[in-house]
């Protein structure tokens, strides 16, 4: 009895993180020498008794090499997607004859701003959409085509696309109104622990943000930065897909990409970078 004991709390101090204390740097990110970056910003009110008083780009917390990769587009990989859906954006498909452009014209002047308010509220539909939902809903609604898989690829670079339009605006999404019972459970969702490990995104990006957990540097979890393209697995990625990576890695079963929980996690989260500045695609571990 005393040895499995002994096994079992062997084990779980080598599945435990080890956290090692290393703070962000102070580096300023300006992309391509003239898209300035609000890296750096007070935190959103709501945020109050978070003990986070400075929100920041997950950019300060990678190494240098990496964020040179993100301020000029010639070496920035995810730009190779945005040029991708750039062609899809103006190729028509569906059975309505129909291209994005159909309805949108030129992205970089009918996207600029977009990315910085969603989620938001659909008062057609009468809940919160993503931009991955708004994307789906304009290709079968008003294209006829199909929808995109929630986190594959071609969904992250349109996602990249627009978002690019609108690179150096703060975000600002809204949290009050209709929106409020998706944030809430957003908020609860954000403090739940789960898995085996029992952590919650909270554990991470709030009490030990800043802090070496093995090899990573933890940030603060902000989403103003995606789509992201991840050295790690060389692709772009979307936010509900690095969500889904996360709670994977807690041991636990994972909600689905465009799950409710997701979007109200996604609705969350992305209310705690009110005031950064949109940065996708960016480019990460």
């Amino acid at each position: 009895m005393k040895r499995t004991a002994m096994t079992a709390l062997v084990a779980a101090l080598i599945a435990a993180p080890v956290l090692v204390a290393a703070g962000p740097d102070d580096d300023t990110l300006v992309v391509n020498g003239e898209i300035e970056m609000t890296t750096k910003a007070p935190a959103p009110a709501h945020m109050e008794g978070t003990g986070i008083d400075t929100i920041m780009s997950g950019w300060h917390f990678r190494e240098d090499e990496t964020q040179a990769l993100q301020m000029d587009d010639f070496d920035n990989t995810g730009m190779i997607f945005v040029e991708q859906a750039q062609e899809v954006w103006n190729t028509v498909e569906g059975t309505e004859g129909k291209s994005c452009a159909s309805c949108h014209d030129e992205a970089s002047e009918s996207m600029k701003g977009v990315r910085a308010v969603y989620p938001k509220w659909d008062e057609d539909k009468e809940e919160v959409k993503t931009l991955a939902m708004q994307i789906n809903a304009c290709r079968t609604e008003n294209m006829g085509a199909e929808a995109y898989k929630y986190d594959s690829v071609p969904m992250a670079s349109m996602e990249a696309l627009i978002a690019a339009q609108s690179r150096g605006m703060p975000m600002n999404v809204a949290i009050d109104g209709p929106v409020r019972e998706t944030w809430e459970k957003g908020k609860e969702i954000y403090y739940t622990r789960y898995g085996q490990l029992e952590l919650a995104c909270a554990n991470c990006h709030e009490d030990n943000w800043g802090n070496m957990i093995r090899a990573d540097h933890l940030s603060q979890g902000q989403t103003n930065g995606f789509p992201v393209y991840r050295l790690k697995n060389t692709k772009l990625n979307t936010v509900h897909g690095r969500f889904k990576g996360c709670i994977r890695d807690t041991r636990a079963e994972t909600f689905a990409p465009g799950s409710p929980e997701l979007v109200a996690l996604e609705l969350y989260v992305a209310s705690r970078g009110n005031g950064l500045s949109v940065e996708g695609p960016s480019v990460r571990n």
